[in-house]
């Protein structure tokens, strides 16, 4: 007989080799039909697993988070079935689950998304046979005979280490796997194929390339359908189209991922580093430029050479290799070793709009998320030991006030030491307790991720959760132990003795070109009235009018107000209809009441409309609502203060 432990502590004796299906059933005939797998003893397994020793066991349901994980590679596998069946040449490499569903990628034919219909009518026939999924457990050498014909999984297998290979087998197929996976096909009732692209074998643009399809899997209908909703909106906000048609910005065959940034899109990049600036010298930084391109011997000192190279961009000047540089960071580094530094300058904050370049693989550019050049907000704090705690929290208030200007809340996130790192135990805990001790002090949630930290030092990562209920890693907060060292780094300290200061890294945009595209989806193209590229536009009602409207515009202008006028012979229907497309907060249209009154009638974007509305008036409520930055555009809001509202966007998921 067995002993099993349930969550609760509760224990029930068993016979010997007894199934996780036995024990479920147990329980409940209807408890076990919700059961997709169990862990055993902290380790997930399949239900059909044989039990022969007292353990601890905990049943994952189609209720809990991680049965997803489990339900969308079932599904991977089913596709990949339904693939074999129905594409004989195609060979398999690898399948897993991912964040919002699956891929798998295989050696075939080039698809596209006319062929999903019939793959996932092939699915459903797998699903509706409900073939029971087995794990199988074979010798090395005779899983590559197994696989003889497959020479992506011969290549997978040749590498393990492992002595004994483990597969699922569904009816005729079967797939080189670790597992867990669900008990039959029957369960992926809910599907959906959603995109297919091209990616190399191993990431090597060397190597093969192959099909990715992706898709995604849920345990009902309902769910499958809110996600896609989910998506469809995703694809409306999508920052490329938006991208275009608000005219802010373009990519080029003759600079792959290096996006060109229209007058429009200046605008907004103008704006968002004003009040970056303002915000960081309100908080007490400096602000520096460095050469965008460095001798060798730096990024040899710095470890990037080493480490990152395959990254970097070279050249050779005058028989001197030379490399664009991929970060900030060492360069800051050379600007604090100009001169001798006192404990009392300390903390020494220095920041950065520093253009960076990275070999990133065609394959993975991705309008604005992805490019090969960009701009990192970065800034290098200099600081003792005592300052840590203090500093750190300064960064998390900066990091709420300048993402809550754009209605964007966040999530915390701290990564400590991994495996292999540099520095002394007793530095990693002094580092590592500053962190934690300051996050404790914030007073915001935040989730510890052992192991997780750079090599160098721990960390702090902030996620930011958008309109749609996307979260995005954008700011991080590191601890670096090493750059100091490398670079020699001294503040003299009360004692008149050479101290090594502690150096922290830090970015809250990220990349500004990321977080830019960030802000198209999170409004839509609908930015609040401080940052958008366009303002106001004056509608003319008729051409005798627009004379007058230039003399409004050049008013506006005057003002500070990044104003336009449509002066085209159409119909004000279509001209309002024109701003509204084009995401004009502000549109004042101007008929012969108006010019007499020397006064405006004004439409918002959310269709507001006002008239009568002197200039003085309008001009008062346009600068204040610019100056404390107001995430929404309509001036006419009342009683709103300072307090941020986020926009009303649709939220499923």
């Amino acid at each position: 007989m067995i002993t099993i432990t349930f969550p609760d502590k509760t224990t029930k004796t068993f016979e010997n080799h007894s199934t996780g299906f036995d024990v479920a059933r147990s329980i409940s005939q209807g408890f076990a039909r919700t059961c997709v797998a169990m862990e055993i003893d902290g380790q997930r397994g399949d239900l059909s697993r044989t039990i022969d020793h007292d353990t601890h066991i905990r049943f994952i349901t189609t209720k809990d988070p991680e049965a997803l994980d489990i339900l969308r590679h079932t599904a991977a596998h089913v596709m990949a079935q339904a693939i074999c069946r129905l594409y004989k040449d195609a060979k398999l490499t690898i399948g897993p689950s991912i964040e919002d569903g699956f891929y798998y990628d295989i050696d075939m034919e080039s698809l596209s998304d006319s062929d999903f219909p019939k793959i996932e009518a092939e699915m459903k026939k797998i699903v509706k046979a409900g073939y029971p999924i087995e794990r199988k457990e074979v010798s090395k050498s005779e899983a590559l005979q197994l696989y003889k014909d497959e020479p992506y999984k011969q290549e997978m297998i040749s590498e393990l280490k492992e002595e004994t290979v483990s597969f699922y087998q569904q009816n005729e197929f079967a797939d080189l796997c670790r597992g867990p996976h669900l008990p039959d096909t029957g369960f992926v009732k809910a599907f959906k194929l959603t995109k297919v692209s091209g990616a190399y074998w191993r990431a090597d643009q060397n190597r093969q390339q192959l099909q990715r399809i992706y898709g995604t899997a849920f345990f009902s209908k309902k769910e499958l359908d809110e996600y896609l909703n989910f998506l469809e909106e995703a694809r409306k906000r999508d920052h490329r189209k938006l991208g275009t048609a608000l005219d802010l910005f373009s990519f080029h065959d003759e600079a792959p991922g290096m996006p060109f940034f229209h007058p429009k899109g200046m605008e907004l990049w103008k704006e968002l580093l004003t009040y970056w600036r303002q915000e960081h010298r309100n908080a007490g930084y400096v602000e520096t430029k460095t050469p965008i391109m460095l001798h060798r011997s730096l990024w040899e000192r710095s470890g990037h050479w080493e480490n990152y190279r395959e990254n970097m961009y070279t050249t050779v000047v005058d028989d001197t290799e030379y490399a664009i540089k991929p970060m900030n960071c060492p360069g800051g580094m050379l600007l604090y070793g100009m001169r001798p530094h006192s404990y009392k300058e300390l903390p020494y904050r220095v920041a950065e709009i520093g253009m960076v370049h990275r070999h990133e693989l065609s394959g993975v550019l991705s309008g604005l998320f992805r490019v090969r050049v960009f701009h990192q907000d970065d800034a290098h704090i200099f600081m003792t030991p005592e300052q840590i705690q203090q500093e750190i929290l300064g960064i998390l208030q900066l990091v709420e006030r300048i993402y809550s200007t754009f209605g964007l809340s966040f999530h915390l996130e701290l990564s400590t030491r991994p495996d292999k790192f540099i520095g002394s135990d007793e530095q990693w805990e002094m580092a590592t307790k500053g962190l934690q001790s300051a996050l404790d002090k914030y007073g915001k949630d935040y989730k510890i991720n052992e192991g997780d930290g750079a090599f160098y030092g721990p960390k702090i990562d902030v996620h930011i959760r958008d309109a749609l209920g996307r979260t995005w890693q954008c700011g991080t907060i590191q601890l670096d132990m090493s750059l100091p060292e490398r670079f020699n780094l001294h503040y003299i300290g009360k004692d008149n003795e050479k101290h090594r200061p502690i150096m922290i890294h830090r970015v809250i945009f990220g990349s500004i070109e990321r977080f830019l595209g960030i802000l198209i989806e999170h409004f839509a193209g609908k930015f609040p009235l401080w940052l958008s590229p366009v303002q106001i536009v004056l509608l003319p009602i008729n051409d005798d009018l627009t004379s007058y409207a230039r003399k409004l515009k050049d008013l506006m202008i005057k003002e500070g107000l990044r104003t336009e006028i449509d002066d085209r012979s159409e119909s004000l229907k279509k001209k309002i209809r024109d701003a509204q497309i084009n995401q004009i907060p502000l549109m004042l249209t101007i008929g012969e009441k108006e010019k007499e009154n020397a006064t405006l009638a004004i439409r918002a974007l959310d269709g507001t409309v006002k008239y009568g509305i002197s200039h003085e008036e309008f001009l008062s409520r346009v600068h204040e609502h610019i100056r404390i930055r107001k995430v929404h555009s309509n001036i006419f809001l009342e009683d709103l203060g300072q307090k941020i509202i986020t926009p009303n966007f649709a939220t499923s998921q």
